[in-house]
C-alpha cells in the first residue's frame, strides 16, 4: 500500500517542550496522553480519532532537532524504504524493530523527515 493520509499510522513530535505540547493538545483537543512509553523514547502517546497514534517526546540526544514526523503504514517496509531512497531520500534509520509494535524506518527528503511503519504480523 502506498503512503496516503488514510494510512497515517503514527505521528511523532520531537520538542524540548514536550510537556507543554501535551498540555496544549489535551486542553485544545481533549486528547488523553499516556505515561512515558520506553520503547518510544519516553514519549507520551495519545490515540487520534483516525486510529493513528500521536507521540510527543523530548529529543533523545543533543544533536536531535525538533521535528514533526509522520509515519505511514506500509505492507513491506524494505520495499518502501528502497522506493524512498530511489526517489532521492536519505536513510536516517533503517528498518528497526520496536518490540511488540512493529518495524519503523526514517528518511529525509525535501527538507523534511518521513517515517514508514510495518506492523508486526499477528501471532
Amino acid at each position: 500500500m502506498p503512503p496516503s493520509p488514510q494510512n497515517l499510522h503514527f505521528l511523532e513530535i520531537v520538542t524540548p517542550e514536550a510537556e507543554a505540547v501535551c498540555a496544549a493538545y489535551s486542553d485544545a483537543l481533549g486528547l488523553v496522553f499516556s505515561e512515558p512509553v520506553p520503547e518510544f523514547g519516553m514519549a507520551r502517546t495519545a490515540p487520534l480519532p483516525s486510529g493513528a497514534l500521536l507521540s510527543v517526546r523530548a529529543p533523545m540526544h543533543e544533536e536531535e532537532e525538533p521535528a514533526t514526523r509522520p509515519y505511514f503504514l506500509v505492507e513491506d517496509i524494505e520495499a518502501a524504504v528502497a522506493a524512498a531512497v530511489a526517489a532521492g531520500g536519505e536513510l536516517a534509520l533503517p528498518p528497526t524493530e520496536i518490540p511488540g509494535r512493529g518495524r519503523c524506518a526514517i528518511y529525509f527528503l525535501g527538507g523534511a523527515q518521513h517515517g514508514l511503519w510495518q506492523e508486526s504480523p499477528e501471532p
